[in-house]
């Protein structure tokens, strides 16, 4: 009897990528397969069903990919957060650190109305930086995050735990072990 395929089993791991000693978790080849990416998309949504989503907000760039899919399924609309300067309208701007310096990503700010409610999702969820950076954004447009939902967490790397000190539900689908 042959196991039943798990999302994680879609994902590619390249060894020394971005440089020595990590270890990269693609997942372009989960969203090349139509199986696989139908997986996933169903698994991030399941805890959501009945639930009122009026946004759902993706994390440049790879949220962008599966915030589209999560929003249409749900008839809802989608917000990108972008890095600096890619946004062509009137923005608010949070800087967030990073392993080595810091970033800033940007949001419309007329995107989000206050009261909306909103789910925030990516593939990855590592030290959590750029999700409290979009968490941050959101609160000070007035939205009400509902969840944060990702497809990877690497739990050695602390983000579920800086989500969650910052009051956030927080759904993954799988975990990998290391950076």
């Amino acid at each position: 009897m042959s196991k039943r395929p798990d999302v994680k089993d879609y994902i590619r791991t390249i060894p020394d990528f971005p440089h020595e000693g990590i270890m990269f978790r693609d997942v372009t080849t989960l969203f090349a397969d139509p199986r696989g990416f139908r997986m996933a998309i169903d698994q991030m949504l399941h805890p959501y069903a009945g639930m009122q989503i009026d946004k759902v907000l993706g994390l440049e760039a790879r949220g962008f990919i599966l915030g589209g899919a999560i929003a249409h399924q749900l008839g809802t609309g989608f917000v990108p957060i972008r890095k600096a300067g890619k946004l062509p309208g009137a923005t608010l701007s949070q800087d967030y650190k990073l392993e080595y310096g810091e970033a800033t990503v940007e949001i419309h700010e007329d995107a989000i109305q206050p009261g909306e409610k909103i789910l925030v999702v990516d593939d990855l969820l590592a030290t959590g930086g750029t999700a409290a950076a979009g968490i941050k954004l959101i609160e000070r447009l007035g939205g009400e995050i509902l969840s944060c939902s990702f497809i990877i967490d690497l739990p050695e790397l602390g983000g579920g735990k800086v989500l969650e000190d910052m009051g956030m539900d927080v759904h993954v689908l799988c975990e990998f072990e290391g950076e």
